[in-house]
């Protein structure tokens, strides 16, 4: 307990330098796998720190692996994992810009203290959380695999030792036909547009067969030219949602026999491609939830109880099938409040931020101190990993 005090005194002396961070993500917002000027903010904080990171991680433009501690002696390894990445239009409406700033803080705090810990702690930086995940190449490369567990915390309107996600697999369909004059030769064409309506159709009508709590979602991105020509080409973007990825690659087999079919019924074809990298689901860690609700409330953070979020979903799903993965909220507002908000986003520049900031980075830390000195954390962790 000496240590988890020192760290958080720590956490409130530096605490102004994860606000600024904050403040200056907040103020560039940029979106995913573009995040340059977030990049170089925490890759310069952190030098000046005198902490030790590798740039360009893994091959990735704005990824970055900083050495919060390293032990020989031990073979527990712990990823704080950081955000930066924002929406098109409404810019930090999920609050990225506090995530990582929080993340930064926490591993701040635990650097200050490095001769006190034991085990390997890491602060890696993950662009691209809202728009094909890096989470998902670097769960595919196998770096976490011989990880302990990996950690950080998302704000949101409250509090919550643990998050839901849903497996997610979004795909592009376009539709290929023949132009002709919709008047005077319609005979000849052959029509884009109508595979395309009729497949949306055959998804609409799908839903009632489907398990509760399927998501299905989408936009038509291309519709024809002008209306006295027979399209020759339609596209349309859908995204399908389940909590298990098992049931959702079922739904995926159905999604393609449709496509294929409306394509046939049409005298067109279909071309589907994935949009983004498929997420699963996040992993489910009971044991440690409760360790972590319990830091919760001695911090002050009282867990709104009875609340189950499902939130929609993200490439930290994808790392918790390499090792165990924690994604807790933390209440940035005193009233519900939507992420993919412009009001979401405004909560980034509240006092409420700076508390979330604070709280959060030390919650991460407690935990990280805990599960250090107490053997049962991690194999509790592994038992429900497995």
């Amino acid at each position: 307990m000496d240590l988890e005090k020192s760290v958080h005194n720590s956490i409130d002396n530096l605490k102004e330098k994860a606000f600024e961070l904050n403040d200056y993500i907040y103020n560039n917002p940029e979106l995913a796998h573009k995040e340059f000027l977030a990049y170089q903010k925490y890759m310069e904080l952190l030098k000046n720190e005198g902490i030790p990171v590798e740039g360009n991680f893994l091959g990735l433009a704005t990824s970055f692996k900083a050495t919060i501690n390293e032990d020989k002696n031990s073979d527990i390894k712990i990823g704080i994992l950081a955000e930066y990445d924002a929406l098109p239009e409404i810019g930090h409406a999920c609050g990225h810009s506090a995530n990582g700033a929080l993340s930064f803080l926490a591993a701040l705090g635990l650097y200050k203290n490095k001769e006190k810990l034991k085990g390997n702690i890491y602060l890696i930086g993950t662009p691209g959380e809202e728009y094909n995940g890096s989470k998902t190449d670097m769960a595919n490369s196998g770096m976490f695999d011989d990880f302990s567990y990996v950690i950080m915390i998302h704000v949101s309107d409250m509090n919550l030792p643990s998050a839901k996600f849903l497996a997610l697999a979004a795909y592009d369909f376009e539709f290929f036909g023949r132009t002709s004059h919709a008047s005077a030769s319609p005979w000849n064409g052959k029509n884009a547009v109508n595979g395309m309506t009729l497949f949306i159709h055959a998804l609409d009508m799908m839903r009632q067969q489907l398990k509760d709590g399927t998501r299905i979602h989408g936009i038509i991105k291309k519709g024809g030219l002008a209306a006295n020509i027979i399209p020759d080409y339609a596209s349309c973007q859908y995204w399908f949602r389940y909590k298990k990825k098992d049931y959702l690659e079922e739904v995926v087999k159905m999604v393609r026999d449709a496509a294929n079919g409306c394509a046939q019924a049409t005298q067109t074809s279909v071309k589907i491609t994935p949009a983004t990298n498929a997420l699963a689901e996040l992993k489910p860690t009971p044991h440690t939830d409760i360790v972590i609700e319990q830091i919760y409330e001695e911090l002050g953070a009282n867990i709104d109880k009875n609340m189950i979020m499902t939130l929609g979903s993200s490439d930290i799903g994808n790392l918790s099938y390499r090792c165990p993965a924690f994604h807790p909220l933390i209440s940035v507002s005193d009233i519900p409040v939507a992420a993919h908000t412009r009001e979401f986003a405004a909560c980034m520049q509240t006092e409420k931020a700076k508390w979330a900031i604070v709280k959060g980075s030390k919650i991460i830390s407690s935990l990280i101190i805990r599960s250090l000195n107490d053997k049962s954390i991690i194999e509790n962790m592994k038992k429900d990993f497995n």
